[in-house]
């Protein structure tokens, strides 16, 4: 499926069926893709995400775009799970419980100043 939109990818995320695309080198990459986006590979597989990432990087933001900013403050991250990083909003955690190495799982998530579904991370 890789001309999957991101926003099937989110729906799948919130499932037991989240994904990440795969070439044959074992580049990882998100939807939408039709090409590995490191060497160019045409070949796309479905690889299942990993249940648990690591967190990279966060931030507290307190001055947010009009989509958040019903929710200041709150923390975004940046996880890796295996072959893919993901951004997204840290939930059940405040900054002082938050550190880089933080174990945490992925899913969706309403946002309650859009409806719409956002990526998620929770500690693990």
């Amino acid at each position: 499926m890789t001309d999957q939109s991101y926003d099937e990818w989110v729906a799948a995320l919130g499932t037991d069926d989240a994904f990440y695309l795969e070439c044959p080198e074992g580049h990882g990459s998100l939807p939408p893709r039709r090409t590995c986006p490191h060497c160019g590979a045409t070949e796309l597989s479905e690889t299942p995400l990993p249940e648990a990432g690591t967190v990279e990087t966060y931030t507290e933001v307190h001055v947010a775009g009009p989509d958040f900013a019903g929710q200041t403050p709150y923390l975004t991250a940046i996880a890796s799970f295996g072959a893919v990083r993901l951004t997204g909003v840290l939930r059940d955690a405040s900054e002082g419980d938050v550190e880089t190495g933080l174990s945490v799982s992925a899913g969706t998530a309403e946002n309650p100043d859009t409806g719409d579904a956002v990526v998620v991370f929770r500690p693990r």
